[in-house]
């Protein structure tokens, strides 16, 4: 008989979070699954309504799909040309080198139909997916995704097979190429030796305009001693597709293992990514899969010592971990690379690197992870002299960062949008970062070799940017707002304030320094107006007259950028404000929730908290879309926004040019307590308890 202990979340009708206490049918053969709060478990799958969900290491995205063994993208960091939309260049898939087929006493399970008893199951803590079937009356199959966070080029599979009849199985893994690549070349080779055989199924590709060489390998890991693993039988299908096979007869009863190793990498990366796939995956298969899957766990092991607590809301909690999880999961530290508002989920806004970065994601992992944070700005230092070029072209001075910047760190705007030439704000965004990342490491090393560039090219920037009106009338004119509803406006909100904030934290650091700030630094500052209406609430810019809005804009002043700090000038800003916002992205409510939390309104504050993401989710998993009647999970723009609201808004987690403080907040009545752990460089903890 099936039990089930159900906590559903429902908005509209629309599936939010699922979580089970699961015991199988006896004849099922599978364990049930672990019911923490570390799980999120989906028995109801259609395949007609179903978002993936992502198992990545920062560099490899594996994007679930729900049909039996197959992966429905391979996502590969770094690695872009020029393709598809907008003329501009796109984040690559690369080979799919983690699809298996499987064929039981003769017929191949391909199709979702063809199952019983469907499983997925999301391990956060341990960053896995582990899918569950069984086939007829005649077999229980599990098999669980890693991409391997300790190897950033490889992923593994590991796969079990109960049999409940006599019966004769044939796994394949399969090397395919995405239709975007060309020139595909297929390899098959077996190292043998006295104590081993590795059987490599490997595949070279250009991209499509042939800058970029990519490569994948992949290998079976069997159980058995060496002499007596099944042969193994290569088979090339078609110029896309090759694959490797075995078979293998079990008696009723018997549970067979096995594993598939892989590894890709492109010349983005390495010269030589041949050779190198292949290297990486031989390393990978003399570890075994035990050996791998030990130092996975404990590599996340590690990252969750950072983590947000939450006690007496459990579905809360879940939503909160998968935020982290998917932040965790699409950056790395010891990169130069930063992130896309769609992670590794798929190839969303071409994974190119907007303000989403450095605004939404990364003060979240400034606080959590600093050394992920630090690829982060990494990314935009090496880019600093693309910027230099780009303020030059548009007849500045100082460095001027693109809206959307890709591998060379030019300008990637598709040419039919106004952001590229006119969204200047995330010069400042860019530049608020580095400060903040000094702020919280007070790594003044690292301020002095590469943070104050930043700072100073981007100061300059603004410099020449301004039109010199009079004092009081630095203008800064015809530009995209924050809200990009607004396009080619006078004087926004949050373009003039960030400017400002830019201007200083310029000054702060050069006397940091022991250095002479640019005394047009701050003149210019202290020109630069922020506009009011009459009644005193801030202008979003020098026309507007109460248009609806895409997302926050005035409401960024009072935070992250603390222009706007009197609580009646903010709470006046957000009764003006937050009744204009249409169907925005997810992180603006996350704004409302961190400064009503703020002015002292907890109950306030959840309600914009969870009327943020709730309505996003998306089955069965609860991938976050970028809107509530959108469709392109995983946003995680939107998940740093909401983890903000937890640390910086519920948790009170202040950056200040001394370090990290915390400010004295309340909680909603819904929770119990709330602790922070693993904060900044020190791992320090934080607690907010129930008053």
């Amino acid at each position: 008989m099936l039990r089930k202990s159900i906590v559903c979340s429902f908005v509209s009708g629309i599936f939010l979070n699922l979580v089970l206490t699961f015991q199988c049918p006896a004849q099922s053969g599978f364990p049930p699954p672990d019911t923490n709060l570390w799980t999120i478990l989906a028995d109801t799958i259609d395949p007609a309504d179903y978002y993936g969900i992502t198992v990545a290491n920062g560099m490899i995205g594996l994007v679930s799909s729900a049909e039996p063994f197959k992966v429905k993208d391979v996502v590969l960091n770094g690695a872009f040309d020029l393709y598809g939309r907008g003329r501009v260049s796109n984040i690559l898939k690369t080979f799919n080198f983690v699809n298996l087929y499987m064929d039981i006493d003769g017929t191949r399970i391909s199709s979702f139909n063809q199952t019983s008893h469907m499983q997925q199951v999301l391990d956060m803590k341990h960053a896995n997916l582990t899918i569950r079937f069984d086939y007829e009356d005649k077999a229980s199959v599990s098999y669980t995704w890693y991409a391997l966070r300790h190897l950033p080029y490889t992923a593994l599979v590991d796969v079990s097979i109960v049999a409940k009849k006599d019966m004769e199985i044939v796994p394949a893994s399969v090397m395919e190429a995405p239709d975007m690549l060309k020139d595909v070349q297929n390899y098959y080779n077996e190292i043998d030796r006295p104590h081993v055989r590795i059987s490599l199924l490997t595949s070279t590709a250009k991209s499509p305009t042939g800058k970029l060489l990519m490569a994948a390998s992949n290998s079976f890991l069997f159980d058995e001693p060496h002499g007596s693993e099944p042969a193994v039988i290569h088979e090339m299908w078609d110029n896309n597709m090759h694959l490797i096979k075995f078979k293998k007869k079990l008696k009723k009863g018997e549970t067979y293992h096995f594993s598939v190793v892989g590894s890709t990498i492109t010349s983005a990366q390495d010269d030589d990514p041949l050779n190198e796939a292949e290297r990486l995956t031989i390393f990978a298969a003399l570890e075994g899969s035990r050996r791998l899957i030990e130092f996975h766990n404990q590599a996340w092991d590690e990252l969750w010592k950072s983590d947000i607590v939450l006690e007496g809301d459990d579905s809360t909690q879940r939503d909160i971990r998968l935020m982290l999880y998917h932040l965790y999961s699409f950056a790395r530290e010891g990169t130069s690379y930063s992130l896309s508002p769609m992670g590794l989920s798929g190839l969303g806004y071409n994974g190119h690197v907007f303000w989403d970065a450095e605004t939404w994601m990364f003060p979240a992992l400034l606080l959590l992870q600093p050394k992920i944070s630090a690829s982060m700005i990494e990314y935009r230092y090496q880019r600093l002299s693309a910027a230099r070029h780009n303020a030059f072209f548009h007849g500045y001075k100082g460095a001027m960062f693109p809206w959307e910047s890709a591998a060379s760190g030019n300008e990637e705007t598709p040419v039919w949008a106004l952001s590229g030439p006119f969204e200047h704000h995330i010069t400042a965004d860019v530049a608020i970062a580095a400060w903040n990342y000094y702020c919280v490491t007070q790594d003044r090393n690292w301020l002095r070799e590469k943070g104050y560039s930043i700072l100073k090219e981007t100061a300059d920037f603004w410099v020449s940017r301004v039109e010199r009106n009079g004092p009081g009338h630095y203008d800064i004119k015809n530009v995209v707002a924050a809200d990009e509803w607004a396009e080619n406006v006078d004087n926004n909100a949050f373009t003039n304030a960030a400017a400002r904030a830019n201007l200083q934290y310029g000054s702060e650091a050069a006397k940091l320094l022991g250095l002479m700030p640019d005394p047009e630094w701050m003149e210019t500052r202290n020109n630069i107006p922020v506009l009011h209406f009459e009644d005193g609430t801030t202008k979003e810019y020098e026309d507007y007259k109460g248009e609806k809005i895409k997302q926050a804009d005035v409401n960024l002043l009072a935070y992250p950028l603390q222009e706007v700090t009197d609580p009646t000038a903010v709470r006046r800003d957000l009764d003006y404000y937050e009744p204009r916002v249409g169907e925005g992205p997810a992180m603006t409510h996350a704004i409302f929730a961190i400064l009503y939390e703020r002015l002292g309104m907890p109950e306030k504050a959840y309600q914009d908290f969870k009327a943020g993401y709730m309505p996003n989710l998306r089955p069965p998993f609860g991938a976050m879309a970028e809107t509530a009647s959108g469709n392109n999970p995983y946003f995680c723009t939107g998940a740093g926004g909401m983890l903000q609201a937890m640390l910086n808004g519920f948790g009170g987690l202040e950056i200040t040019s001394s370090g990290i403080r915390q400010l004295k907040t309340r909680l909603p009545s819904q929770w119990k307590s709330l602790k922070l752990t693993g904060i900044g460089p020190g791992r320090s903890s934080y607690s907010v308890p129930k008053p």
